[in-house]
């Protein structure tokens, strides 16, 4: 069986686990801790981003890779339209995705973390203990915002990476004005990308990821609750309720995930 080495919240993981539903292949989640998690995987990899995917003795890292690698050994489902123009679209959504969904969203989510303390608590998976719930819920904000600067999260960072996100929504929602999917008639890997990456926006109103019962459907204030982009979420809904398996199945794909063993 194939294995996705994953962050249960890392939208990239997201991403290759709403292509592996798409393809209706069955996986097992191993959920890395970061930190020692990341050097096992380090190990078996020789790389400590996640996502992995193990397929036999093979390990193929980032998203986009694993999405070709699906393609070429799995080509029921297919990710990547064959028509030379639709394939040059999709393979460009899909990178332009990565870069702005992908890495502003986390921009954008790190400054509702740093505000609202139940937000951030509540956004921990639900098996995580009591005690370490309340403490971090106890980090006071200040610190977080010395700690965002630190990374590279700036207040005016943080402020740019929400405006080009409402660009991006804005132009998304016009995309989708007049067709079904991004590319027209049939889904694609632009698609599945854009919709996967969008979780941190808003996070998917169906049981699909290990988050509270009460942040279904709620998002970045601004982005999630903005009506003008009610289109757009409701698009990526539907993309979820057609191709995205939920966690209360019973296939092995819908488990939850198991924490990487440290030998």
């Amino acid at each position: 069986m194939l294995e996705l080495y994953q962050w249960e919240l890392s939208q990239y993981s997201e991403k290759v686990r709403l292509i592996l539903d798409y393809k209706e292949l069955n996986y097992r989640k191993i959920e890395v801790t970061p930190g020692i998690g990341q050097v096992e995987l380090f190990r078996l990899t020789g790389q400590r981003q996640v996502p992995v995917l193990k397929d036999g003795s093979r390990y193929i890292a980032d998203s986009t890779e694993i999405a070709k690698y699906l393609d070429l050994e799995y080509p029921e489902r297919p990710l990547i339209p064959k028509d030379p123009k639709k394939r040059g679209a999709c393979l460009l959504i899909e990178e332009w995705a990565d870069e702005s969904i992908g890495i502003k969203g986390r921009k954008a989510l790190f400054a509702a973390i740093s505000q609202d303390q139940n937000f951030r608590k509540s956004l921990l998976p639900t098996s995580t203990p009591d005690i370490l719930k309340n403490l971090i819920e106890g980090v006071p904000r200040d610190f977080l915002t010395v700690l965002g600067v630190g990374v590279g999260y700036s207040p005016d960072v943080i402020k740019s990476a929400i405006a080009d996100l409402k660009q991006d929504l804005e132009a998304l929602t016009l995309l989708l004005a007049d067709s079904p999917y991004l590319l027209g008639d049939e889904p694609s890997l632009a698609d599945l990308a854009v919709a996967g990456l969008s979780i941190l926006l808003k996070f998917p109103e169906g049981p699909y990821l290990d988050l509270p019962v009460e942040l279904r459907g709620k998002g970045l204030p601004g982005l999630a609750d903005n009506p003008d982009y009610a289109p757009f979420f409701e698009w990526r809904d539907r993309i979820y309720a057609q191709f995205r398996k939920p966690l209360t199945g019973t296939s092995p794909s819908a488990s939850r995930p198991t924490s990487i063993q440290i030998d």
